[in-house]
């Protein structure tokens, strides 16, 4: 059972890492795309391909890694169901990267539709997000500070 146990974690720490690798990428190319010259055709379309692609391959890589991580909450009876604060508040942030996975989506549509209203600037703020979700996950999840 410990064997299956490290295994199953396993997997699930790179699935999570490989989707918020995506995540952090992604905004950036954003960033990238709200810089591109009016004029500059084939460039934004590289960019929006990009971004479409990695869009793609991370909301697959985001299922996977939270397959594997209801996996391990419901498989192993160490952490099953709520009452571990430590848990709990990692599985709020968990809900919360879904939703910036989302949002990041949300943005590309709009450069696909040429109705981007975000600023260069906000979009690199909105980047940041992202390291801020993963290493509050990663500390909640190796300190278990509460």
């Amino acid at each position: 059972m410990e064997a299956a146990y490290l295994w199953l974690k396993a997997i699930h720490l790179v699935f999570v890492a490989s989707w918020f690798a995506g995540m952090f990428y992604l905004p950036r190319l954003l960033v990238n795309l709200a810089g591109v010259a009016a004029d500059s055709h084939a460039e934004r379309e590289r960019l929006l391909l990009m971004s479409r692609r990695l869009y793609r391959f991370a909301n697959l890589l985001m299922v996977l890694a939270l397959v594997f991580g209801v996996w391990l909450w419901l498989g192993f009876p160490n952490w099953r169901g709520f009452g571990h604060a430590w848990l709990d508040l990692k599985l709020v942030l968990v809900v919360a990267a879904v939703g910036y996975q989302h949002a990041c989506g949300r943005l590309l549509q709009a450069f696909e539709r040429m109705r981007n209203r975000r600023s260069e600037r906000w979009l690199r703020v909105f980047n940041e997000f992202a390291i801020v979700l993963f290493a509050a996950i990663v500390v909640l999840v190796v300190v278990k500070p509460l």
